[in-house]
């Protein structure tokens, strides 16, 4: 397992649940995953080192967490070597490496999703956003930690902020998409997909989506609204699949270069449709934790299938009739300038709550005692009969851990359970 965050400490933790047995090694890792796997200290970035440890202790599969390693082909050079890998290569990657390839393969594959003008300069900039109109979507066309996409209705502000993304590399300016943001992930060997359970993060800092974006500061699953525009979740599912997820592999694949690994697909319900914002080339963050806390069917096996080209004729995966709630834990200052090296308290306690789980972040371990390492330090999963009671145990729980000057988003899942309730 390659990465050291919760959406790695979440993976690992259902591999470990399955009760079968694996040995997992995390490179890598952090102070949670080290509680219950191997960690090794590897640069999970250098493919060729990758390759190598695998090969010398007989990794039977490789599971590529973040996005940085993809993009730097990690898996290229680890499948070169001949080992099973759960991750794109690195062209494959540029999916979300590059927002412009990423559009170019929707068009190709007649993915529905907005207009959008590649820009490389200001003046290019300046003219997109007069042609697409207010509010303004500016996305740097890189890599960005989560943060590259502002959306404003102040034209000095996305000005601002393509300048600064411009220094990086060109700018995309799209069209604003007014709707519910949903997102859905599906495993693919590079020729056929099934789907997980559709999830809903927040993304924004503050309560009531104020500030800025961040890498996410919680997430819920299942989506009780989506009754309300189909059938059932299975209707939702199955229609991204046939128009966005399926189309987009099989246009990967006719250009050579074949998707293997976690298509997650960032989508928006609008008046006019389903519409895609993004393409991400692996789990998200924090949304992995409350999908795989659902998950019944063993990740392992899915993980194999996908990375062996075995996916065709597999059943769905099954999911439990639960719900799943994660409240992030931020270090003070986040996301501009986190305080780090603070001690963590409480989380002992915390885990005392039925239905709790906790994915470390950002922690170390130092003298015995955990210390926050970035920005978001951990997040606690509930779960429960319903999101209500899901959403009562991760706030029950993040209440009780104490980390000098850290914060946390008080309305996780809560209109969603306002509109449950009213209907």
């Amino acid at each position: 397992m390659l990465g050291s965050g919760a959406r790695e400490h979440a993976i690992v933790s259902a591999l470990l649940g399955e009760g079968a047995g694996h040995q997992v090694v995390a490179a890598p890792g952090n102070a949670g995953i080290a509680a219950v796997a191997e960690t090794v200290s590897l640069d999970a970035s250098n493919g060729d080192l990758v390759a190598s440890y695998a090969r010398d202790t007989a990794v039977d599969l490789v599971v590529i967490g973040p996005e940085a390693p993809l993009v730097a082909g990690v898996a290229d050079r680890v499948r070169a070597a001949g080992i099973p890998v759960f991750g794109p290569d690195r062209a494959a990657a540029a999916l979300e490496g590059s927002k412009a390839f990423a559009k170019r393969v929707m068009d190709a594959a007649a993915v529905p999703t907005g207009r959008a003008i590649r820009a490389e300069d200001l003046d290019a900039v300046a003219d997109a956003l007069d042609e697409l109109g207010a509010p303004h979507v500016v996305k740097a066309d890189g890599l960005a930690a989560g943060k590259g996409v502002l959306v404003t209705s102040d034209r000095g502000a996305a000005l601002a902020h393509a300048e600064h993304y411009l220094q990086q590399g060109p700018v995309l300016v799209e069209e604003f998409l007014d709707g519910r943001e949903i997102s859905l992930f599906f495993l693919s060997d590079g020729h056929d997909v099934l789907p997980l359970s559709p999830a809903q993060d927040f993304k924004r800092v503050g309560d009531g989506d104020t500030g800025p974006n961040t890498g996410g500061m919680g997430a819920y699953s299942p989506l009780p609204w989506l009754a309300r525009g189909w059938a059932d979740e299975d209707a939702f599912v199955t229609e991204v699949r046939d128009t966005v997820a399926l189309p987009t592999v099989r246009a990967l694949e006719a250009e050579g270069t074949p998707f293997v690994g976690l298509l997650y697909c960032g989508l928006i319900v609008t008046e006019a449709g389903v519409r895609v914002i993004e393409f991400n080339a692996r789990f998200g963050d924090p949304e992995t934790q409350v999908v795989l806390a659902r998950l019944e069917t063993p990740l392992s096996g899915l993980l194999l299938a996908a990375a062996t080209g075995g996916l065709g004729g597999m059943p769905d995966p099954v999911f439990r009739d639960e719900s799943a709630v994660i409240v992030v834990l931020a270090s003070e200052g986040y996301p501009e300038e986190p305080i780090t090296g603070r001690p963590i308290g409480g989380l002992d306690d915390a885990l005392e709550v039925p239905g709790v789980t906790i994915a470390h972040a950002a922690t170390a371990l130092v003298e015995d005692r955990f210390v926050a390492t970035g920005g978001r330090v951990l997040g606690v999963v509930g779960v429960g009969g319903d999101l209500a009671a899901a959403r009562d145990a991760a706030y029950e729980a993040i209440g009780r851990i104490r980390l000098q000057g850290s914060f946390y988003r008080t309305d996780i899942a809560h209109a969603a359970i306002e509109e449950e309730a009213a209907s």
